[in-house]
């Protein structure tokens, strides 16, 4: 298998390329995807992270496709989905709907479920997927209004991020934590590294 180090990240997530810094990683190129992100009529959460990576994941591949220049890149798209139960709730666009999720996960457990689509040179595309749970004290009105007031929420899947003020809230994790930031650190490195990517080649120049 011949090594590449050539990357194109199909999201324009400033969380995910820091968390790709975290370890060496600085993709060649950010191809954000802009897509429906509507579940599906019963669509299990970890089905729709499923779905809308590998969706990204085509539609970066087709972006590029006919551009010789990234013959030999490496595609890789992630979706991130926070659920209560089988209720996916997404990236809150209002104060009211921000509101809403947080009075939801408020001293309850969710579920945080990040979809991995990687697209090889050859055009193969491996898939994984990784689930956290966690879980958020009981969150006061003053707590509520004073997050939403700082604009944390903005942009956030679940409307929170807990690498931020919320990592206040969370009495309990279990699982990869870079997955609720955004991107499953062990997981993409080990697809990654399984299809010919050189994660480490920085590493040995001491980047």
């Amino acid at each position: 298998m011949a090594i590449s180090h050539k990357l194109i990240l199909a999201s324009g997530s400033p969380r995910r390329v820091e968390l790709l810094a975290q370890v060496g990683i600085e993709p060649d190129r950010l191809m954000p995807m802009e897509l429906d992100e509507t579940p599906k009529k019963s669509e299990h959460p970890r089905s729709l992270a499923r779905r809308l990576s590998r969706e990204k994941g085509e539609a970066a591949l087709a972006a590029v496709k006919a551009d010789p220049a990234y013959a030999r890149h490496h595609i890789l798209a992630a979706d991130t989905v926070v659920a209560v139960g089988r209720r996916p709730i997404g990236k809150p666009e209002t104060l009211d709907a921000a509101s809403d999720a947080l009075y939801l996960l408020s001293g309850r457990s969710h579920r945080v479920f990040t979809g991995l689509c990687l697209v090889t040179p050859s055009r193969k595309i491996r898939q994984a997927i990784v689930e956290t749970r966690v879980r958020f004290k009981r969150l006061s009105r003053v707590e509520i209004d004073s997050y939403l007031a700082s604009g944390q929420w903005r942009g956030k899947a679940g409307g929170y991020a807990i690498q931020g003020l919320a990592g206040a809230f969370v009495v309990k994790l279990v699982g990869s934590y870079s997955n609720v930031v955004g991107l499953p650190l062990y997981e993409t490195v080990n697809l990654l590294t399984g299809e010919g990517y050189d994660v480490h080649f920085s590493w040995l120049e001491g980047e």
